[in-house]
């Protein structure tokens, strides 16, 4: 037995081993119900205060008396000590959030535009062919790393940089050293697409980087998961909400995950396949997916002014997403020269995937149960609400897609694609939207310009993801059903998704316009355009007090 199955299967037992512990300390009363736990994002007083810094004034007062309700207390300054902590937390991760989130929108840009690039090829193979950068194989695989590496991944670490010290009330220990994280990490994703584009990956799914320019990546997240540790050791309060569970494995979980995936001359054959959806799929389920789950549990209550609805409910579902999902990857290789029993396994801990996503679901329809209506007003509940609900389709349907009945059509077709997209982008992008509208007012001390921009990028995106996903799952399904009809030749199942590739580039178009605007809107705060309607000065404590009073009533 090799060392791959090896480790697949301990990992498997040790999940188990962990359920178990998990499930005797529910039953013996040692994760009771925590409300202070769950509050621990308010400060004292704020409770009932809704908090939206993407709004102008007027609107923000409209929200506030929407999610107004019975039994609130009467309106009262935040604790001046925790407010303190929090301008203090905040002003200590300014710069480097910035840098990630700069960078963030920078290849946002590039890998929308390679994406639209590679999905016009589709249905027209000979547009710009006239050099070997403008293939098909490498314009996406560098619209891949762009997208996975250069938007999410740096957005994903702004989004953590900003909240760990605000939810640990400590200032970030270590700036500079996370800046320099960042900073090794942007050069390998430059250095990783210009190899891309001259021919040299390694060839496999999600990890075409070559590896002697990965090892950056792994050296950058070493850089960068010290300070946060160090933060988290020196933090000020007592109980840990769980994003910061999230997001701590999460930064954890991607530098294992990338370090072993990119482990020079040690996989090959049947095993590196087996090792790549490894990866691969736990790098949408161990660091997108914790990423985007533990901003919604922080940014949606806050919205609304309301605690999480159950704790237990949130920490259940972070410890089930740790237990099962290791070993999903697997049903990738449905029908390949697997031992079926490791095939067998991924499709179960596929299914037992349902249990997390349920705690979620659950935890959330429970928070926002009767207050739904307040997405009308806040256009960043819009894009938390909407990630939640994607996450939710996404997952459900990722379970069902690994059984063997459904894989069997599925499988090798755009139907796996329109899935990925729904999760990637339906799911983690627009939350990661939504982060950024929240955190960006109080990053930068000056407030979005243009407001209706972020409600027309905001139907831009959800119009253009749900046209890209209806269509490509249709005409994915379609495509599986022909492959397996004998009768039929080949080139039936390419010509009857061509009308469907092509609303995939009708609605990968409405989403490249949704992201142009938003980081022209991006580009347009930082340049300070628009009309002045809260201060100029660059990480001003002062401004930072008045934007944070202000948001919070």
């Amino acid at each position: 037995m090799d060392s791959a199955v090896m480790s697949l299967l301990g990992a498997f037992l040790l999940s188990i081993i962990g359920l178990f512990v998990f499930i005797w300390s529910m039953r013996k009363g040692l994760l009771m119900e925590n409300p202070r736990a769950a509050s621990v994002i308010f400060a004292k007083g704020e409770i009932g205060k809704v908090d939206d810094p993407a709004l102008q004034p007027g609107e923000r007062a409209e929200l506030q008396a929407a999610a107004a309700e019975k039994g609130d207390a009467a309106i009262h300054l935040p604790d001046e000590l925790e407010l303190d902590q929090r301008l203090d937390a905040d002003r200590s991760s300014a710069f480097p959030v910035f840098m990630f989130i700069a960078f963030a929108c920078m290849w946002l840009v590039l890998g929308s535009v390679a994406g639209l690039t590679a999905s016009l090829k589709l249905h027209m193979p000979d547009w710009l062919v006239s050099e070997a950068w403008m293939t098909f194989g490498r314009i996406r695989t560098v619209h891949l790393t762009a997208v996975l590496y250069g938007w999410i991944t740096n957005a994903s670490l702004g989004v953590i940089i900003w909240l760990l010290p605000r939810l640990l009330r400590t200032p970030l220990m270590g700036a500079m050293w996370v800046m320099l994280g960042g900073a090794l990490i942007n050069v390998a994703i430059a250095s990783g697409i210009g190899a891309i584009g001259a021919g040299w990956t390694d060839g496999m799914e999600y990890l075409e980087m070559p590896w002697q320019i990965g090892l950056f990546i792994v050296a950058g997240m070493v850089c960068i998961i010290g300070p946060v540790l160090y933060t988290l050791v020196n933090r000020k309060v007592e109980s840990l909400y769980v994003t910061v569970w999230y997001h701590v494995a999460a930064l954890l979980w991607i530098t294992l995950l990338f370090l072993v995936a990119k482990l020079p001359g040690v996989h090959y054959g049947v095993q590196q396949a087996t090792m790549n959806w490894w990866y691969g799929h736990n790098v949408l389920g161990l660091w997108f997916t914790p990423v985007s789950v533990g901003a919604i549990y922080y940014f949606l209550p806050k919205i609304i002014a309301r605690p999480v609805r159950s704790y237990n409910l949130s920490i259940l579902g972070f410890w089930t997403l740790a237990f099962f999902y290791a070993q999903v990857g697997g049903h990738h290789l449905v029908g390949g020269p697997v031992p079926g029993w490791l095939v067998t396994l991924s499709i179960v801990q596929s299914m037992m995937m349902i249990i997390p996503v349920a705690a979620f679901s659950i935890n959330m329809a429970g928070t926002m149960w009767g207050r739904t209506h307040l997405a009308r007003y806040s256009p960043t509940l819009r894009f938390m609400m909407f990630g939640g609900l994607m996450y939710m389709l996404s997952s459900v349907q990722g379970s069902f897609e690994a059984l063997r009945s459904i894989n069997q059509v599925a499988h090798f077709t755009h139907f796996t694609v329109a899935h990925a997209h729904l999760g990637a982008y339906g799911f983690v992008t627009m939350v990661l939207f939504g982060a950024i509208y929240f955190m960006m007012p109080r990053v930068l001390h000056w407030e979005w310009p243009y407001p209706r921009l972020i409600t027309l990028q905001f139907w831009l995106a959800a119009v253009g993801i749900l046209i890209y996903f209806v269509g490509l799952s249709y005409g994915g399904w379609l495509q599986g059903q022909y492959m397996l009809d004998a009768t039929r030749p080949f080139m039936d199942s390419v010509n009857v998704t061509l009308p469907w590739l092509k609303s995939r580039s009708v609605g990968g178009a409405l989403m490249v316009a949704s992201q142009i605007i938003f980081v022209g809107h991006f580009l347009a705060m930082v340049l300070r355009f628009g009309p002045e309607r809260t201060g100029a000065a660059l990480f001003s404590l002062r401004r930072a007090q008045k934007l944070e009073l202000d948001h919070g009533e």
